[in-house]
């Protein structure tokens, strides 16, 4: 199989690669085409990023979309030439950017991951799906830790890629930059000139055919492509810009040069120089404390937080209990008063009073009870309780609830609670008389 078509697919593309990348991005070009699988890769790509079964283990397919989660943190390899529609990663050679994102959208979702790096060793890749994977791991940003990790080289697309993590780590032999695009027109006109062979365009639009390899470039056309590519870079400089929290004019004027690390870190495209080793042994230290924190959270649900672990002071966490507890209470008497409305209103409730008192009591949901009322016959005028402490005028704006309440003299509560000759309250007798008022019956008052 030769590599010509997807060399030449990508070589006429415009592209995010740095300038001593050209010969490996050839190199790894020829790997990927002369696979093993290359057949499978290339053919089924699009239809395997959109199945549901992405990371099923038992496909030929699996040990090129690696999931490895080590102590907590998920790594994600950025290595090779980065490729749009390709949804795997091929040791050093190649990664795709559905492969980085389906990689971190699993990553999100995997309660054993607390965080995630981004290894990356790439000088690049293409353009398109660039932006949009950037953008994707920008926008999660605050969800979990994500950080980079720049060994031996992140530029060009997979320094956008890394630029959007929380932080990036760059080792001592490794670099960032080359905030650039590239493209290229070859001209074979010459050499098909004097070869003999002439290629003749029959095309509808006057610039069908404009960067075609077997006529020299217009001037017009040479126009137009550069104005793309400056639009590409611009967009490149503002992303970068924003994802480090830079001036873009700090970044354009990079001119898509390559740092090493301690550059790196002086131009603000890293945070720190640091080995691999040491940088993912210190992330997994804190995944493993993080998630062991989790868990006993998770098996003692009620323990209380201290303020260092939620940065809030002992004072401020109680008076948000007490608070809490509050609006709990208060919720539960509106709760219990939209139920004594419910049947106290009803239209059942009104030639039946009594048993509508005792259905109140018993703790009957409102549904329930005017059911149970229906059925009931009406209650005798005679034996029903004549209480009235509520002011005809002020009728309107009290409900059942409070008008029962006061009909009734609730024991313990108001004004009209029975007293014995100590002007005590007498609650044996008072509740007597409230039972004696919800059912009929008379009872004699007590000694």
């Amino acid at each position: 199989m030769t590599n010509r078509p997807l060399l030449e697919s990508l070589s006429a593309s415009p592209l995010f690669i740095s300038d001593t990348g050209a010969e490996f991005f050839q190199g790894a070009i020829n790997f990927v085409v002369n696979h093993e699988f290359s057949a499978n890769m290339l053919d089924t790509a699009n239809s395997d990023m959109a199945s549901e079964d992405f990371w099923d283990q038992d496909e030929w397919f699996a040990d090129y979309r690696p999931y490895n989660v080590v102590a907590g943190v998920l790594q994600i390899s950025v290595a090779g030439v980065l490729l749009n529609n390709f949804p795997y990663q091929l040791g050093r050679w190649a990664t795709g950017y559905a492969y980085i994102e389906k990689a971190m959208i699993r990553g999100l979702a995997d309660p054993e991951v607390y965080g995630i790096a981004l290894l990356c060793d790439s000088p690049g890749g293409e353009v398109a799906g660039c932006f949009e994977l950037t953008d994707g791991i920008f926008g999660v940003r605050g969800e979990k830790p994500i950080r980079a990790y720049a060994s031996n080289a992140a530029y060009s697309a997979a320094y956008s890629i890394a630029s959007a993590a929380d932080d990036i780590t760059v080792t001592r032999s490794g670099g960032t930059g080359s905030v650039g695009v590239v493209t290229a027109h070859v001209d074979y006109s010459k050499a098909m000139e004097q070869s003999g062979v002439k290629v003749t365009f029959f095309k509808f639009g006057a610039h069908k055919v404009d960067g075609n390899p077997y006529e020299a470039l217009s001037p017009e056309a040479s126009k137009r492509i550069q104005a793309r590519i400056d639009k590409l870079g611009a967009v490149f400089v503002s992303t970068v810009a924003r994802n480090r929290d830079m001036e873009e004019e700090a970044v354009r004027k990079t001119e898509a040069l390559t740092y090493d690390a301690e550059d790196s870190v002086e131009v603000g495209f890293a945070d720190r120089v640091g080995s691999l080793e040491d940088g993912l042994s210190a992330f997994t230290d804190e995944a493993a404390q993080e998630l062991e924190k989790e868990s006993q959270m998770a098996i003692k649900p009620n323990t209380t937080a201290t303020a260092d672990q939620t940065g809030v002071d002992q004072a401020t966490h109680d008076k948000a209990v007490t608070d809490a507890h509050a609006e709990g209470v208060a919720a539960g008497v509106k709760l219990e008063r939209d139920r004594m409305d419910a049947i106290l209103g009803s239209d059942e409730a009104k030639d039946r009073p009594n048993a509508a008192m005792a259905a109140v009591e018993s703790g009957m949901d409102a549904a329930a009870a005017t059911k149970m009322l229906g059925r009931l016959p009406k209650e005798d005028a005679k034996a029903a309780p004549v209480v009235e402490t509520v002011p005809a005028e002020a009728k309107g704006n009290v409900s059942p609830f409070d008008t029962s309440m006061q009909a009734t003299g609730n024991p313990g509560v108001g004004a009209n609670q029975a007293k014995d000759d100590d002007d005590e309250p007498d609650h044996a007798n008072s509740i007597l008389n409230d039972f004696s008022a919800m059912t009929g019956q008379k009872r004699k008052k007590t000694a």
